[in-house]
């Protein structure tokens, strides 16, 4: 079958789906990830910045000190495929709907509550022992959320434009990257001094305001029209049997998920998080500039996001992630040497360089791990895939990437190579991804003239 045959396809049992739902759809999965991704940025920042010298003072080392933050930071992640467990089987027992508003209540009241902890000063080892609990608490909530909203938003949409639909999810990463380093950099302003000293609270207590308005937003969303048409809800004992199935039965695609998603996940935390602790502790450049420039890059996903996800839906998403992750590599080594230059116009160009050339792999993982699973256990298993991700290229990050600065006397040249490996785990991961879709259609579909969507591109 050729592209343009292809690209032309039709989902030939898909339920009837309106715009309106669509986009109702889209915009309770962009407000409900901009959240969660501005909870788990703006505590990557304090900790790269602020929770050392908070939560950890004891420790004589700054560095150690940093690695204290980035741990507790770490341990949130330990727990996202454990509320992928618990909340992906509700969501296919009981609909997307209710358990996306149940992980927004409690990521964006933990995130809140962060703000509200007193320093070891005050409280001494209580404090950085309730930070690492709110911290637990979230990675529990995003453990539900992601999934979710990949699930509800590429369910709901047109089968021709399930990627852009599907980039709304996503888009809610540079959404939270701006909202979070937007906040701090207004708290900075004040200087070093105020920024330690009470100022890093407001970014988190400015997750209320975000959590009022995204459960406004998701309390109008429909249910997903594929869930609604696949999924018994009567069905006794659906929560445990979909776990089951999704495990022993798609466990090929579950492992090829998660390598798909190795750079949109763990690719931030090195050219974003390692790169800012790398370029005000190694090279002396101050938080707020920094700060700023990281906010101008993640803006430029506004465009493109939308704009590559729109040509995977016409093309397919083999071109656009394959480039986009060639691009990763090529933009490695410049993007941490620009920071020796101390020039923050030409750092804010290299950051939204290489912001966009992560955006094509980004943007296409909801409607690409969606073709992995059925309607019946897709919340599950698309919320193991990207929270195993999470663990392995997300929480190990930024405490590795900091090793490895420490090791190498401040060197980023270890944390390119590291960059590197991940691009190639994700190019493994995706031809992985393409050749299970195209079994399961050919499975699906072995008589039919019609391919089942338009995703493979070859």
């Amino acid at each position: 079958m050729d592209d343009s045959q292809e690209k032309n396809d039709v989902h030939l049992d898909a339920p009837p789906t309106d715009k309106r739902r669509a986009r109702r759809a889209a915009a309770g999965a962009y407000v409900g990830t901009s959240i969660e991704f501005y909870d788990f940025f703006v505590f990557a920042t304090a900790s790269a910045l602020v929770f050392g010298d908070v939560f950890f003072p004891t420790v004589e080392n700054p560095f150690l000190g940093t690695m204290a933050a980035f741990a507790t930071f770490g341990v949130g992640f330990v727990f996202r495929p454990l509320g992928g467990l618990i909340f992906g089987p509700l969501g296919d027992k009981y609909g997307r709907k209710p358990i996306l508003i149940t992980t927004l209540l409690i990521m964006g009241g933990a995130t809140f509550a962060v703000g509200l902890v007193p320093s070891y000063e005050s409280w001494g080892i209580f404090a950085p022992l309730a930070l690492v609990f709110l911290r637990l608490i979230q990675g529990l909530a995003i453990g539900g959320e992601w999934g979710g909203a990949a699930t509800i938003s590429t369910e709901s949409a047109p089968s021709n434009r399930r990627y852009f639909y599907g980039s709304f999810t996503q888009l809610g990463s540079p959404t939270g990257t701006v909202l979070s380093s937007g906040m701090f950099a207004l708290a900075a302003m004040g200087g070093d001094e105020v920024l330690r000293d009470w100022a890093w609270r407001v970014p988190f207590l400015f997750a209320g305001v975000l959590l009022i308005v995204s459960l406004i937003v998701r309390a109008r969303l429909e249910e997903s029209p594929e869930f609604e048409k696949h999924v018994d809800k009567s069905a006794p004992k659906k929560a445990t049997t979909s776990l089951i199935d999704t495990l022993k039965n798609n466990w090929q695609s579950i492992l090829a998920g998660s390598a798909a998603t190795a750079v949109g996940v763990g690719g931030f935390y090195i050219t974003g998080t390692l790169f800012l602790s790398y370029a005000t502790t190694t090279v002396g450049l101050s938080d707020g500039p920094l700060l700023t420039a990281q906010t101008i890059a993640a803006a430029t996903s506004f465009i493109s996001f939308p704009l590559l996800s729109l040509v995977a839906d016409l093309k397919g998403p083999r071109v656009v992630i394959m480039w986009s992750l060639v691009a990763v590599a090529v933009a490695a080594t410049p993007h941490f040497l620009i920071a020796d230059t101390g020039s923050f116009s030409l750092i804010a160009m290299m950051l939204s360089i290489s912001q966009t050339a992560q955006a094509g792999a980004w943007a296409c993982i909801p409607a690409l791990l969606r073709k992995m699973f059925d309607p019946e256990v897709r919340y599950t298993g698309m919320s193991i895939s990207y929270q195993l991700s999470s663990v392995v290229f997300g929480g190990l990050m930024p405490m590795v990437g900091a090793g490895l600065l420490a090791i190498t006397g401040g060197s980023p040249s270890l944390a390119i190579v590291l960059l590197v490996v991940l691009v190639a785990i994700n190019i493994i991961g995706v031809l992985a991804s393409l050749s299970i879709i195209r079994k399961r259609d050919a499975r699906n579909e072995p008589n039919s003239s019609l391919h089942v969507e338009p995703t493979i591109g070859e």
